[in-house]
């Protein structure tokens, strides 16, 4: 991969990285404590997911599982598959994503912008459930046996964890070295696993708390279920997931994230996705049982300019 002086990567894939913090105003806990919110919509693509891809991508070109000219394959919800497509494009690959009616139109036609081919996998009614995501799975691991093609497998690639410490790193720069509670959703576990990674050595370790639909609870032990919030909740324990590095978890409802994404745009200007609104609810959850001053940082998992045509904005 090409490089500025600094050791970035060129081209577009430089402006990966480098977020602002935002604190929350309005939408604050009574116990004193403060929130922020990391805005990974600032990435390129409008995605935290812009991380992760980098470096999935960058090591699989470096050890040779990915070829010059190669196609990569992966199953997605819509934002994995934008951010490879970006990662793609810039540096001279192909992208055969497997997606479904499921999720949003905008993710669909920005991955197709981007030059991606798309598989589809049909919903039941547009619930996101355990047998549509393996059904994804199921097809993609069929499209990377063809010749040229690499399958980035993302729920069981390792490299996706490093892509988030330098997450982590500016955190805690932003932060002043101190984050009392990490609260982030869980999708393939790479981001809440890796950004911790970055924070440095306090006396008092961040308390890391994970969040999951109420719905399809299987992180808490509860059955899988359908849900209707984009990107996390895979119906299923990830195979990357760590539970000896969380301190515990929240649960939230879909209607009630829908909600608090509303809410995050009408009261605070944070206009983002449903998964956003779930990281916030148990943000201020978690806030609540700590003191004055104490400070949590969640995540703006991605822009609400992907889900315009349907909830929670449509």
């Amino acid at each position: 991969m090409t490089t500025v002086p600094d050791g970035r990567p060129a081209g577009v894939l430089a402006a990966v990285g480098g977020t602002p913090m935002v604190e929350l105003r309005r939408l604050v806990p009574n116990s004193g404590a403060r929130i922020f919110v990391k805005w990974e919509p600032a990435n390129p693509t409008g995605s935290m997911k812009d991380r992760m891809a980098v470096e999935v991508i960058r090591s699989a070109a470096a050890d040779g599982r990915l070829k010059p000219g190669g196609t990569v394959v992966e199953y997605t919800a819509g934002t994995t598959g934008i951010s490879l497509a970006l990662v793609c494009a810039a540096l001279g690959y192909r992208l055969h994503v497997v997606f479904s009616d499921a999720f949003s139109t905008e993710k669909r036609k920005t991955m197709l912008a981007l030059g991606a081919e798309i598989t589809d996998e049909p919903s039941d009614g547009g619930r996101i459930t355990e047998e549509l995501i393996k059904r994804m799975i199921a097809t993609s691991a069929e499209i990377s046996k063809r010749p040229g093609h690499w399958w980035s497998d993302q729920l069981n690639n390792h490299d996706g964890v490093r892509g988030y410490l330098p997450l982590g790193e500016e955190i805690w720069r932003q932060t002043g070295g101190r984050v009392d509670a990490f609260v982030h959703a869980v999708g393939t576990a790479h981001s809440i696993h890796g950004a911790p990674r970055g924070f440095g050595e306090t006396a008092t370790p961040a308390r890391v708390v994970a969040v999951e639909p109420a719905e399809s609870a299987v992180l808490s032990g509860a059955p899988t279920g359908a849900h209707r919030i984009e990107g996390i909740g895979i119906g299923f324990i990830p195979p990357l997931w760590q539970p000896e590095l969380v301190d515990s978890i929240e649960q939230v409802r879909s209607d009630d994230a829908q909600q608090m994404a509303r809410r995050l745009a009408a009261e605070e200007g944070i206009f983002a996705g449903t998964s956003t609104g779930a990281n916030v609810i148990a943000a201020l959850r978690v806030a609540e049982t700590l003191p004055v001053g104490a400070q949590v940082v969640t995540l703006a998992v991605d822009s609400g300019l992907r889900y315009v045509s349907k909830a929670p904005y449509a």
